[in-house]
């Protein structure tokens, strides 16, 4: 058996695979919350499905942005990834539209979320970015030893 575990932050998951992961938990929660109100357990709002896909892109830029830090080349992968989080938002918000019965104007202030989750989502990608030129920086930079103060 092996006993080195591999970090998640060794792989590159690629952001396709990302992406479609957080569309299919958009699908089953919201079944599944759907499956609920109809058996009357509990009462679920009719805008849950449009929680339900602003959280799972939530999840998908917070995600995607960390795992970012280990792809090899980083401008392709934004590409890729960036596609990805335009691909889950329509689609997810084509889900949400199917299962609610409502537009995103009428599920209340689901429009501001949306914009808010995709400026959260390139301000991550940028943190990111620039934390690893910070640590691409530190490794290259040779540390004998302190520089002595005069006094």
């Amino acid at each position: 058996m092996n006993n080195q575990s591999e970090s998640i932050f060794s792989k590159t998951i690629s952001p396709v695979y990302q992406a479609a992961m957080a569309l299919g938990g958009v699908v089953v929660i919201s079944l599944l919350a759907k499956l609920v109100g109809l058996t009357g357990i509990t009462e679920v709002p009719q805008s849950f499905p449009w929680m339900s896909a602003a959280s799972f892109m939530l999840l998908f830029a917070l995600f995607n942005s960390v795992l970012s830090v280990s792809s090899k080349d980083l401008m392709k992968y934004w590409g890729t990834s960036i596609y990805c989080f335009l691909g889950l938002a329509a689609a997810a918000a084509g889900v949400a539209y199917v299962l609610s019965s409502l537009s995103m104007s009428e599920a209340g202030s689901y429009r501001w979320i949306y914009i808010v989750v995709g400026i959260g989502y390139l301000v991550f990608l940028s943190l990111m970015a620039m934390l690893r030129k910070i640590v691409e920086f530190a490794q290259r930079e040779e540390w004998n030893q302190p520089r002595i103060r005069r006094k």
